[in-house]
């Protein structure tokens, strides 16, 4: 082979090497939205609101992992039904992470993503590394509903009062209506009821 052959050999072997090994500084920073964006929104009033998104994006992506560890680690007579359903809430809880997620970078924000970033910004209780019993389990995930749902209420009407109603609708249409769905099927689980025979 010739000189000239081998050359285009090794420059063509160059271009079908992955280049991985790259680095750069950010092309946003976290807590920073874009200036200009033609969105309809100012960008005062996408600051506002992606800085309350990304704290209950923190939140959501906690619940979201906060079932599947119930679902990992749930037990005893009820055991098949709540195996099932945590992980079926789990799976609602990645869709809502995903909506909100994206609507901050509509917004021209930067979501929060990587776990050590949420656990800084969440503001649920973090739970022992260990299993507890179902009624615990259960009442550790209404609480973190709870929480979410009072602050999506409020930040839907602060949305919807900085002329943001893609954010109040994202709110109310999906983060409250899936977890007040979950709510109702948890809080059933705690109801004291006989199986077998009246009171």
């Amino acid at each position: 082979m010739s000189t000239a052959a081998l050359k285009e050999v090794a420059k063509n072997r160059d271009l079908i090497t992955p280049q991985w090994r790259q680095n750069a500084k950010e092309i946003q920073k976290f807590g920073t939205v874009i200036k200009d964006l033609p969105i309809g929104i100012d960008k005062d009033a996408r600051q506002k609101v992606c800085e309350r998104l990304n704290v209950l994006l923190a939140d959501i992506a906690s619940l979201r992992d906060l079932y599947k560890k119930s679902h990992w680690q749930v037990g005893g007579p009820t055991f098949y039904q709540l195996h099932l359903l945590f992980d079926k809430h789990f799976e609602q809880q990645v869709e809502l992470v995903d909506l909100i997620a994206e609507r901050i970078q509509i917004l021209g924000g930067v979501s929060v993503a990587m776990a050590a970033d949420i656990a800084e910004l969440t503001r649920l209780e973090r739970p022992p590394k260990g299993r507890e019993e179902v009624p615990v389990q259960i009442s550790r995930l209404l609480e973190a509903h709870a929480l979410i749902l009072k602050d999506a209420r409020d930040l839907a009407e602060k949305a919807s009062d900085l002329g943001d109603e893609g954010t109040n609708d994202l709110l109310i249409s999906d983060v409250v209506r899936t977890n007040e769905m979950q709510v109702w099927f948890l809080s059933e689980h705690l109801v004291e009821m006989p199986l077998v025979h009246a009171k």
